[in-house]
C-alpha cells in the first residue's frame, strides 16, 4: 500500500501542472480575444495603485485598453479628471497624450501636481460630440501618444468597440472621461470606474487642507474582481488608505 500511494503522487501532482498550465493557456487566450493580451516588459510600469492593482488581470493596470470613468455632478468630475492625471503622470514618462473635450474646463499648470508637464499634453476643444468622438477615435490609432482623455457626454457600444478595436492595433491607453447621469449601459470597454471626492486628512499638526483624496470605486473590470478603496494622493504618488484606518476615522466621527 505504501509503495502503491508512493507511485501515485507524482502523477497526480503531474496531472494537477498539466490540469494548471491548460488553465492558464485558456485564460490568456480569452483574455487575449477580449483585448488583454499579457503586458510586455516595456509596458509593465507601476501606477502606484498598490493593491488595486490585484483586481487587474496579469496584477498590472491595463495599458494599450479603453477605461471608462463616469462622473454625474461637477465634484465627481474634478476628482475623476484628478484621478487620471495620476494613472497619466506614471504613462507619460517618455511621451505625450491627447486630451479631447468639448470646453476649456482644465487649468494645464495644475496638471503638474501629478508629474505631468503641461507641454506634453495636446489640448483639442472639438466643436461637436461627433467630431470628439472623431478626434478620439484617431488620437488612439496613434502609436506615439501614451494615451488619450476623451471627455465624452454620450457613448454608445458601437462607438466604444471603435475605440477598443483601435487601441489594439496601436496599444495607446484609453481614458473616457464620462459625463452623464444617465443609468450606464453596456460598453466595450475593458473597465468601468466611479470616483468621488471624501474628506481630505491634513497632516498630523498642521492646520489646512490635507492631500486630494477619492473614494475608487472600480464598477466592473474584465477578468478582475471589482472593489472600492479609498485613494489619497501624495507627493509620492497614489497612497491607498488602510481599511483599518478607514474604519477608525468612522468611529471617531461617530464619537464625536
Amino acid at each position: 500500500m505504501y509503495l502503491s500511494s508512493g507511485c501515485q503522487q507524482p502523477v497526480y501532482m503531474a496531472q494537477a501542472l498539466f490540469h494548471t498550465h491548460i488553465f492558464q493557456q485558456l485564460q490568456e487566450e480569452l483574455l487575449l480575444l477580449q483585448g488583454l493580451r499579457a503586458p510586455l516588459d516595456a509596458e509593465l510600469q507601476d501606477t502606484g495603485l498598490g493593491i488595486i492593482n490585484q483586481s487587474f488581470p496579469h496584477h498590472a493596470f491595463p495599458v494599450g485598453a479603453v477605461h471608462e470613468l463616469m462622473s454625474s455632478c461637477p465634484e465627481d468630475a474634478a476628482a475623476t479628471t484628478g484621478f487620471i492625471a495620476g494613472i497619466l503622470g506614471t504613462l507619460m514618462r517618455s511621451r505625450s497624450c491627447l486630451w479631447v473635450s468639448r470646453h476649456r474646463n482644465i487649468f494645464p499648470p495644475a496638471l503638474s501636481i501629478f508629474g505631468i508637464t503641461p507641454d506634453q499634453v495636446l489640448f483639442v476643444e472639438a466643436p461637436d460630440p461627433k467630431m470628439a468622438l472623431w478626434a478620439i477615435e484617431e488620437g488612439l490609432k496613434c502609436e506615439t501618444l501614451a494615451a488619450v482623455v476623451g471627455e465624452v457626454q454620450e457613448l454608445g457600444f458601437t462607438a466604444s468597440r471603435r475605440l477598443q478595436l483601435a487601441v489594439e492595433k496601436s496599444r495607446v491607453t484609453g481614458f473616457i472621461h464620462h459625463r452623464t447621469g444617465r443609468v450606464a449601459g453596456n460598453l466595450a470597454c475593458v473597465s468601468r470606474w466611479r470616483i468621488k471626492p471624501v474628506a481630505s486628512a491634513p497632516p498630523e499638526g498642521l492646520p489646512g487642507v490635507g492631500f486630494p483624496c477619492w473614494n475608487v470605486e472600480l464598477c466592473k473590470i474584465r477578468n478582475g474582481r471589482p472593489g472600492t478603496w479609498k485613494v489619497q494622493w501624495t507627493p509620492q504618488g497614489f497612497y491607498v488608505l488602510p481599511e483599518k484606518k478607514i474604519r477608525q476615522e468612522v468611529i471617531i466621527k461617530k464619537a464625536g
